[in-house]
């Protein structure tokens, strides 16, 4: 349904403008929840939404990707291996505002696992303030206004916390039957 969303396969009708009598086709929608044509709309309401809630504080974008590797994985334990993704992706950015700032952030997480072209490819989008209450919570700590921190030390810090989080569900005998 969505490679024929907005086509004339799924029908349509004309709008006529009243005034000067322009018209032009309008094809249906698929009306499907994964589709990017259909959801723009609830997309930007989606985005308004969430912007409406965030502090009144300046904020970077930080993107964690599940490498190519385990994506395979994440097909088949999804609940799993994105849990592990979350865990290691906040404790990541709470441990370096912790041991670089001595502040605890404020962080959003939203999990996308297809690209706009329907690709399977798991990651975390996160929306991190520039910066967070002091340890004591007597005042605001800024960060840097260039970087939050260090891509080099972001990704060797997130790397070592998710193979930790493998190994925990190893053990556990979470992926027996990928094996």
């Amino acid at each position: 349904a969505m490679a024929l969303c907005r086509t004339a396969a799924l029908g349509g009708h004309v709008d006529v403008c009243r005034s000067c009598g322009f018209e032009r086709p309008a094809y249906n929608s698929c009306r499907n929840r994964h589709c990017p044509k259909c959801q723009a709309l609830r997309q930007e309401k989606w985005i308004a939404a969430r912007t409406e809630r965030l502090l009144p504080v300046r904020h970077f974008h930080v993107v964690f990707t599940l490498p190519s590797e385990l994506r395979a994985l994440g097909q088949c334990y999804p609940r799993e291996l994105f849990g592990a993704l979350f865990s290691a992706a906040s404790e990541t950015l709470l441990e370096l505002g912790q041991s670089r700032l001595h502040a605890r952030l404020g962080i959003t997480m939203v999990l996308h696992t297809w690209t706009r072209e329907l690709r399977f490819h798991p990651h975390l989008h996160a929306l991190v303030t520039a910066g967070g209450l002091a340890s004591d919570g007597s005042r605001w700590v800024p960060s840097s206004t260039k970087c939050l921190f260090p891509v080099e030390v972001m990704g060797a810090l997130l790397r070592g916390k998710m193979m930790a989080a493998l190994r925990a569900l190893h053990t556990r005998g979470a992926f027996a039957s990928f094996e």
